[in-house]
C-alpha cells in the first residue's frame, strides 16, 4: 500500500520560511517523479514544484520560482519543499504527491507532474502566512 506523509506546516508571518518533508512508503521512491501542489481556499488545486527521478532536475511554477525549493533524497524515500520568503498569498494546503499508477483524481480533474498523471496523494499540511 502507497503512503505519502507529508509534515513541516505551520504559522509564519511575512517573510518566514518553513521546510516541508514527505516521507513516502510502498512504492520504488527513486523512479518516480515527485511534486508538490497546493489549494488555497476557494481557488483551485495549483502544482508548485516537481523533481524529475532521474536526473533530479526541479520546475516551479512562475509564483514560487527563486522562492522555493523542491530536493529528494531517494535513500530516505522523502521528498521536500523549502519555501522562503513567504507571502500571505502562499497560504494554503499543501499536498505532496507521486507521478505514477492509475490516475487519481481530486476535485474531478487529472493532475500531473513530468508528464505522468498523478497516481498517489498525501493528506496535506496547512501552511499559514500572516502579514
Amino acid at each position: 500500500q502507497v503512503h505519502l506523509v507529508e509534515s513541516g506546516g505551520g504559522s509564519v508571518q511575512a517573510g518566514g520560511s518553513l521546510r516541508l518533508s514527505c516521507a513516502t512508503s510502498g512504492v520504488t521512491f527513486s523512479t518516480y517523479c515527485m511534486g508538490w501542489f497546493r489549494q488555497a481556499p476557494g481557488k483551485e488545486r495549483e502544482g508548485v514544484a516537481g523533481i524529475y527521478d532521474g536526473d533530479g532536475s526541479p520546475n516551479y511554477a512562475d509564483s514560487v520560482k527563486g522562492r522555493f525549493t523542491i530536493s529528494r533524497d531517494n535513500a530516505k524515500n522523502t521528498v521536500y519543499l523549502d519555501l522562503n520568503r513567504l507571502e500571505p498569498e502562499d497560504t494554503a494546503i499543501y499536498s505532496c504527491a507521486a507521478a505514477g499508477g492509475a490516475p487519481a483524481y481530486r476535485g474531478g480533474r487529472q493532475y500531473a507532474l513530468c508528464g505522468v498523471p498523478v497516481g498517489y496523494w498525501g493528506h496535506g499540511t496547512q501552511v499559514t502566512v500572516s502579514s
